[in-house]
């Protein structure tokens, strides 16, 4: 009975709560009345008059008790904002005064307070010192510091005269010093400059042709890194977008751009790696790598480059010319097989590429190695265009990739390239359509591998992203 009598009296005020909600409006009414004679009109952790009263209205908003209660605490506050005001504690005044905003005090009333707390704001801080600091700095040439001063005043004093006619003549020169950075060529000063000028005065008369050169300086910039990039000019071609990047931040086509030098990066180790220049090839390769290091692109070319060198240590060995020749055949026959099997480049040291290089190592100067290695080519070119038409994708990939690697020079394999994502693309529609979302993302993957470029495909990786989120809410 002991312990039934204590968890009575330890649970009694909750049970009244819950038994008769009137008990605890009237209990918040009171604890309001409470904190307003205490003068503690708001608190974070819910103990305020504001929220006692609040809390009080949310369970009965009928109560005009606590409506009225509300009015008194706006009151209360702007009383504050005054009394911390002639105390010349300005911060405490501003809160006092968002309160009573807050909780609608008349507007008349919270203006002319607001009014006189700018005056005495200003007096207090100077503004006379703050005006001969900025027109000093301005005379120097110095308007990183005359504009925050500037803007300081005007914080103080929306309307002096005389601020808002130094801020304007100071963003002229300021705008002026933009202008020429642009016509320097160096399009991040003159952006930073423009951005920083917006932000002190967005309506400032000089800003939109400024903001027309800009636009203006990242296109042209933008077109010459294209150019630059489709003359193979490819580290002017990544300075170029490197720059626009640095004057417009989001800019897209400027970061397709990027991925497309480190695809040209890739393509050229997997050049290199065929000539056995090795030093060059494994430069390319670290640029790509640095740009772009999960592109598949760049994964070919490494692995082109490791085939390429275990081809050149084959070469070396000394193996007599009857024996070579024995082994050649074996792996032309390996080859032959690994066609058949459609392994044009995987599995590494079993596809049909590998095969065919292991003969060349042995006996380059064999007439069935040369026979072969003249039919490779066609037959990966051929059997590219025929798994192209038969939307069988991840095979074309395979084949085009062999053709790239046994002739990455080929003027056609471009435009290969991109009929290749177009069918990504195309084919990764249509079963999205069908509600085969995963493969949708492989082929949004593999599209942009191959061709940020590729036509439709901003608009596929929209429709796949919005399939992916809407899966993820479910």
């Amino acid at each position: 009975m002991l312990s039934l009598a204590v968890a009575v009296v330890a649970f009694r005020q909750p049970l009244a709560d819950l038994m008769w909600p009137d008990m605890r409006v009237q209990r918040l009414l009171d604890e309001a009345e409470i904190a307003l004679k205490q003068g503690k009109l708001d608190a974070a952790d819910g103990t305020g008059a504001r929220q006692r009263f609040e809390a009080a209205l949310a369970l009965d908003s009928d109560r005009s008790e606590a409506r009225a209660g509300l009015g008194r605490v706006a009151e209360a506050a702007l009383a504050q904002a005054r009394a911390q005001l002639r105390a010349n504690r300005y911060q405490a005044a501003r809160q006092a005064l968002a309160l009573a905003r807050e909780l609608q005090v008349p507007r008349a009333d919270a203006d002319a307070v607001a009014d006189q707390l700018r005056r005495d704001e200003a007096a207090h801080a100077g503004i006379d010192v703050l005006m001969a600091e900025a027109a000093a700095a301005q005379a120097e040439g110095q308007l990183e510091i005359a504009l925050p001063l500037y803007q300081r005043v005007l914080a103080l004093l929306p309307n002096q005269t005389a601020a808002l006619e130094g801020r304007e003549d100071a963003l002229s020169e300021w705008l002026q010093q933009a202008g020429k950075a642009l016509a320097a060529g160096d399009l991040a000063r003159g952006s930073s400059l423009i951005a920083r000028a917006r932000e002190y005065d967005p309506g400032h008369v000089d800003l939109p042709d400024l903001e027309a050169r800009l636009a203006r300086a990242v296109e042209q910039r933008r077109r010459l890194a294209d150019a630059d990039l489709r003359h193979q000019r490819l580290d002017r071609a990544l300075a170029g977008y490197q720059l626009v990047l640095a004057a417009s931040t989001d800019d897209a086509v400027a970061r397709q751009g990027i991925e497309r030098v480190a695809t040209a990066y890739a393509q050229r180790a997997t050049r290199e790696a065929a000539d056995f220049d090795f030093a060059k090839a494994e430069a390319s390769l670290v640029l790509a790598r640095d740009l772009a290091p999960r592109a598949a692109v760049v994964k070919e070319a490494t692995q082109s480059l490791a085939r390429a060198r275990q081809s050149q240590s084959r070469l070396a060995s000394p193996v007599p010319a009857r024996e070579r020749t024995r082994r050649a055949q074996l792996l032309l026959a390996a080859m032959e097989q690994a066609e058949v099997r459609g392994n044009w480049l995987t599995p590494p040291g079993e596809s049909a590429y590998d095969k065919l290089r292991a003969a060349q190592a042995l006996a380059p100067d064999d007439v069935e190695v040369k026979r072969a290695a003249a039919r490779l080519l066609p037959a990966t070119r051929a059997c590219f265009e025929e798994q192209l038409r038969s939307n069988r994708v991840r095979r074309a990939r395979a084949c085009y990739d062999a053709w790239q690697t046994l002739d990455p020079r080929n003027a056609q394999l471009p435009d290969a390239r991109r009929r290749l994502a177009q069918k990504w693309i195309a084919v990764g529609g249509e079963r999205l359509g069908a509600g085969e979302v995963a493969f949708a993302a492989e082929a949004l993957r593999e599209a942009r591998d191959l061709d940020m470029g590729a036509p439709g495909l901003a608009e596929f990786a929209a429709r796949v992203q919005s399939a992916q989120a809407g899966g993820s809410s479910e």
